[in-house]
Formats: C-alpha cells, sequence, structure tokens
C-alpha cells in the first residue's frame, strides 16, 4: 500500500525557514502531480505548490517568492523549502500526490504536519 510520509515542521519565527519533505513508501508507476496543500484552522484547504508531470510548478501567490517545490524524483520525494515566513502561513500542511499504481489512478494525502510562525 503506498503512504505519503510527511517530515519537517515545527516552529519558527516570523521571517524564519522551514524546509518540508514528503517521500512515498510503496511503489508507483508512475506519477501525475506531487505537491502540498495547507489548511489553517476555521479555513477551507489551498493548493500551496504542486509539482506537475508537464509544465512548471503551480505556487499559490501568497508564497510566490518565498517558497520552492523541488523534486527527487530517485526518490519519489517532494521538498517545499519556505523561507521568509509569515504568521499568515501558519497552518496543517499536507502533502498531495495523484499516481498511476499500475492502472490505478488514485489521489494520496498525507498525514499533515504543524507549521506554527510566531510573531
Amino acid at each position: 500500500q503506498v503512504q505519503l510520509v510527511e517530515s519537517g515542521g515545527g516552529l519558527v519565527q516570523a521571517g524564519g525557514s522551514l524546509r518540508l519533505a514528503c517521500g512515498v513508501s510503496g511503489s508507483i508507476s508512475s506519477f501525475n502531480a506531487m505537491g502540498w496543500y495547507r489548511q489553517a484552522p476555521g479555513e477551507q484547504r489551498e493548493s500551496v505548490a504542486i509539482f506537475r508531470r508537464s509544465g512548471s510548478p503551480n505556487y499559490a501567490d501568497s508564497v510566490k517568492g518565498r517558497f520552492s517545490i523541488s523534486r527527487d524524483s530517485a526518490k519519489n520525494t517532494v521538498y517545499l523549502q519556505m523561507n521568509s515566513l509569515k504568521p499568515e502561513d501558519t497552518a496543517v500542511y499536507y502533502c498531495y500526490a495523484d499516481f498511476y499504481i499500475g492502472s490505478q489512478r488514485g489521489d494520496y494525502w498525507g498525514q499533515g504536519t504543524q507549521v506554527t510562525v510566531s510573531s
């Protein structure tokens, strides 16, 4: 069974940096998309940065220029480098992936990792 395993959340002061990582446990055939969403208390889950097989990564306007997503294809791992963090970046960050396992395509979510930015 394929699972997404996240790491790297924590508490940081405004202006600081964190790096999130999301790895895939299990074997996949190919990926269509992989990246990060976040959900703040009382808010809807929103896309932060998505790496798609075709095309350049997509970023939320609120994080452009501060966050960077990268992928290690050999390890099936994506990273989210978050710089110049702001209190409004505080949220639970969820890894997301759209994979093929054999001929079956599915959406997968990580368990979430808390990012808290203090002012």
